[in-house]
């Protein structure tokens, strides 16, 4: 006759076998661990949660067969008898074990994708700023070099001057040669004029473009009786003049008067040879202000 094993017996026979087993099948899984601590309390979270649900179904089964006062003597009995089946503990046990831990390595695998997905966004991130701020200083340094490239010593000597020497206008009259080469009546002429005439009344005054230093007054030479009035790197000419204001080493101000206009040296009518320069090299005076 077989032997009837209790519920105690079954239970305690399949925690042997299920010791047993996992002593002999144990085996090292390789996973990978962003935060150890972590993982620790989850594994610690899983060992009590299985350790519950087993004394869970201890209490049950031994509350149905031990308690009279909370069931009936009836569902004790219909109890009893579903118990006595030849039920695999082990088998069920191990069915909610691997439930539980499907579970919770599922929530596992999201969180290091999660933390993956965020350290591969963050380095990403970073070197794709560090490209793009590469690649724009690139652009900048080589737009840079382009407008150097392109800018000519005439258009680069009209920047300087216009960042060094702020200038008015010397004397109201009516340009009648410009800056360049020019067409003359006369071999007298220079073909390139090196300054800008501006065709006024005999005696106008004329005053002082810029601040500086009267560094030449003199009545020699094509210019006539001309002046010339130095500000840093920049020199003004003042030439072709009736009578000179100011003397060599006097010191002017812009809007000061200096002399009058008038037709001395290699001139054909009274105006004002207004010239501008930087490091001796001449510029259109027209690029600099509106005469």
């Amino acid at each position: 006759m077989e032997r009837t094993i209790s519920v105690e017996e079954k239970i305690r026979r399949a925690e042997q076998i299920y010791e047993r087993r996992k002593q002999g099948n144990t085996r090292p899984v390789a996973t990978v661990s962003v935060n150890q601590e972590k993982k620790d309390i989850k594994l610690l979270r899983k060992m009590i949660i299985q350790i519950l649900v087993c004394i869970s179904i201890y209490l049950v089964i031994y509350a149905i067969q031990n308690n009279e006062y909370v069931f009936s003597e009836d569902f004790t009995n219909k109890a009893n008898k579903i118990l006595s089946y030849d039920t695999n503990f082990l088998e069920l046990y191990q069915n909610i074990k691997n439930q539980i831990q499907s579970f919770f390595q599922g929530q596992e695998e999201e969180e290091v994708k999660q933390e993956e997905n965020v350290v591969q966004n963050g380095i990403g991130g970073a070197d794709e700023t560090l490209e793009q701020n590469v690649a724009e200083q690139g652009e900048i340094s080589e737009q840079v070099e382009q407008e150097e490239k392109v800018l000519t010593q005439e258009e680069q000597d009209v920047q300087n001057v216009k960042n060094t020497t702020t200038f008015i206008k010397p004397v109201e009259g009516v340009i009648s040669s410009k800056f360049g080469v020019r067409e003359t009546a006369t071999g007298n002429v220079p073909k390139n004029h090196t300054g800008t005439d501006i065709a006024a009344n005999l005696g106008t005054k004329i005053k002082s473009a810029t601040e500086g230093e009267v560094v030449l007054a003199s009545e020699e030479g094509d210019y006539g009786k001309h002046l010339k009035i130095q500000i840093g790197e920049v020199s003004v000419i003042y030439a072709h003049c009736n009578a000179l204001y100011v003397k060599q080493g006097d010191r002017v101000v812009q809007g000061q008067e200096i002399a009058e206009v008038g037709s001395t040296g290699n001139s054909t009518g009274p105006h004002l040879h207004f010239e501008i320069r930087i490091s001796e090299r001449k510029v259109d005076p027209e690029s600099i202000l509106e005469l």
